[in-house]
Order: structure tokens, then C-alpha cells, then sequence
């Protein structure tokens, strides 16, 4: 997920707090975080879940979630970035099953950034 116009956002204390609020997210829906990382402008994560949960239905719980907490505590930071508008992620998002790749390789990865 990339922040909205890609602006550098994703450092100190809000890349803590939106990597811990996605914890707590994973936590309360019941997925597991297995490796996560923010650099500047986008965030990495890999996560389990639930055969019967749907990618943009996690990605767009992520989304909603993150952004009204963002907002909440760092208001006013983000409406001189945003124009007050309410967003922070872009619309668009990657997505993809690991595949024949180890999850310890996605891992390492996700890792490596930032």
C-alpha cells in the first residue's frame, strides 16, 4: 500500500503507530502478521488468514482503519499534506500469494526494506 501522492510520511512515530495499528487490526480479525515494514511512502506486509477472507476486503479494513486512526492522531499534521481531506493510502494496492517462494524469503524481503 502506498500513501496518497506517495508522500513520505511513513517515518518515526506515525510508521510505528501504523505498523502497531495493523498488529492490532491482524489481532482483532483474527489474521497473522508475519513480517512488516514501511519505507517513506509504502508499507510491506505479509500476513495469514482465513481461506474464506478476501484480499480487498483485508486490504480495505487496513485502509479505513489506519487512515481514521492516522487522522485521529495526527490531524493536523496530515490537512496540511492532504488539504483536510480524509485520505492517507492511494487507492491502489499489489497483492499476491507467495507461491512457490518460502514464506522465510517473503520474510527476509519485507525485512530488508526501509
Amino acid at each position: 500500500m502506498y500513501t496518497c501522492n506517495r508522500k513520505q510520511l511513513l517515518k518515526g512515530s506515525i510508521a510505528d503507530d501504523v505498523k502497531q495499528k495493523i498488529f492490532d487490526i491482524a489481532n482483532t480479525y483474527g489474521y497473522e502478521i508475519i513480517a512488516i515494514e514501511t519505507d517513506k511512502d509504502h508499507i510491506h506486509f505479509l500476513l495469514s488468514y482465513d481461506t474464506t477472507d478476501r484480499v480487498c476486503d483485508i486490504v480495505k479494513i487496513v485502509n479505513q482503519e489506519t487512515t481514521y486512526y492516522l487522522w485521529h492522531k495526527y490531524g493536523s499534521l496530515l490537512s496540511k499534506q492532504y488539504w483536510k481531506k480524509k485520505i492517507f493510502w492511494s487507492d491502489g494496492y499489489f497483492a499476491c500469494s507467495i507461491g512457490e517462494v518460502s514464506s522465510a524469503t517473503i520474510q527476509k524481503y519485507i525485512e530488508s526494506q526501509g
